[in-house]
């Protein structure tokens, strides 16, 4: 990455919607130029997609929790299962495979507490290769979590 590409991720990470030729009049560069470097950082797998980001409250999601999860037997197929299996669950925002002492982080949203417990219930605990799992409520949430902006050039 050069300094024109290290320029449109900082651009993009502030404001993803900002136009190419708005981009391009940013950077100094022609609108065609800015295109082709946008498409190149896509296709080598930089810039993985544009999302809006939306407040889990506005969907009465207001109550967030980190789940650590152990599983077993320790085997790829039951960590891909698990993994894939858990990110389907529409109460899970992130699924974190780990290393050390757990095996998943789990980043849940939930309408409030009795369907957090119901989703630790009904959801986790019925799991066979579930070993175990601790939750922490997140009381705020202080950093968004865009990726860290590059530095200014």
């Amino acid at each position: 990455m050069d300094e024109l590409d290290s320029g449109i991720i900082r651009l993009l990470q502030t404001d993803a919607r900002l136009s190419n030729r708005e981009l391009a009049r940013q950077l100094g560069v022609a609108p065609s130029t800015c295109l082709e470097r946008v498409r190149a950082l896509t296709r080598r797998g930089v810039i993985r997609g544009y999302h809006a980001d939306i407040a889990p409250a506005a969907l009465n999601r207001s109550v967030q929790a980190m789940i650590m999860v152990q599983v077993r037997p320790l085997s790829r197929e039951v960590i891909d299962t698990f993994q894939r299996s858990s990110a389907e669950l529409p109460e899970v925002l992130s699924v974190f495979v780990l290393a050390g002492g757990d095996d998943f982080l789990l980043h849940v949203a939930v309408q409030d507490l009795d369907h957090l417990h119901a989703f630790l219930l009904d959801r986790l605990s019925k799991r066979r290769e579930i070993s175990g799992f601790r939750t922490s409520v997140i009381f705020q949430q202080v950093h968004d979590n865009a990726p860290a902006r590059l530095p200014d050039p």
